[in-house]
């Protein structure tokens, strides 16, 4: 039992067989996954596939790379989008230095006009955080403490940085990397964080975890990240699968009879 907290069924790397790698992912385990929206068409797009699947949620954002082609009216359109019950979160918005799509001071006003968005509809918010630790630190330190603030999604700091993010009330979402040899930063923020502040996530269909690495991503392959947190933290897979689902339940407002495989 283990919910996918993060990935992007809407693309196109899934067109040809998104029914079969679904069908995958509910044999293996898998009761709920959450499709993430990057723009105004893909939040669009994930939220069709959440109307279509009882065991898919949908979140609606603006992601870092594409804050240059943001308009107004677009997050406007997006708070619409937010209203569907469908829709259990806002994101993937944040900030990223190392690609650089998007100028920074753009990423940073849609970001900061989406987590005031998110704030009035009492909604999570879905982190992104790449090469941009202090800035994204200090702007939802603005936004203040919370019981169900969000998560800080692909989480690739250290585990000062986690445990600072915890206390302002974000879980934190760990990806495949951690199976990757040399992942010590994340291997070390798997193995010590609270269990009861993490969630898990494939970020599907990028950063397949060993052994997948150099393939696709897709859902059910978080059950490995989740065998390898077991084994850093020397406790059972059941217990880390319980946990992050529960968790996953709270953060998203899952409720247990809408989070069980069975299509509409």
């Amino acid at each position: 039992m283990l919910i996918d907290s993060h990935a992007h069924l809407d693309m196109n790397d899934f067109e040809k067989d998104r029914d079969e790698l679904l069908e995958r992912a509910i044999t293996g385990g898998i009761v709920h996954i959450i499709s993430i929206g990057i723009d105004l068409n893909s939040s669009a797009e994930t939220l069709k596939l959440a109307a279509k699947y009882a065991y898919v949620s949908a979140s609606v954002g603006y992601h870092p790379h594409n804050a240059d082609e943001c308009k107004p009216s677009d997050l406007d359109r997006l708070a619409e989008m937010a209203s569907e019950s469908e829709v259990v979160a806002w994101g993937e918005i944040g900030l990223d230095f190392y690609r650089g799509y998007s100028a920074p001071e753009k990423q940073s006003e849609v970001f900061q006009r989406q987590l005031g968005m998110a704030d009035d509809l009492r909604m999570p918010v879905i982190i992104h955080d790449r090469e941009a630790h202090k800035e994204v630190y200090a702007t939802l330190k603005k936004m203040g403490k919370g019981e169900r603030k969000g998560v800080i999604h692909c989480f690739s700091g250290d585990t000062d940085l986690a445990e600072a993010f915890i206390q302002l009330g974000y879980f934190i979402s760990v990806p495949g990397t951690v199976t990757y040899k040399n992942a010590s930063h994340i291997k070390a923020v798997a193995a010590s964080i609270p269990l009861d502040r993490m969630l898990v996530e494939t970020d599907a269909p990028f950063l397949s975890p060993v052994p997948k690495r150099g393939k696709r991503n897709e859902p059910v392959n978080v059950t490995f990240t989740a065998r390898e947190i077991a084994r850093l933290r020397n406790i059972t897979f059941e217990e880390v699968a319980l946990q992050t689902t529960k968790n996953a339940r709270i953060l998203f407002g899952l409720k247990s009879q809408n989070v069980f495989p069975c299509h509409q």
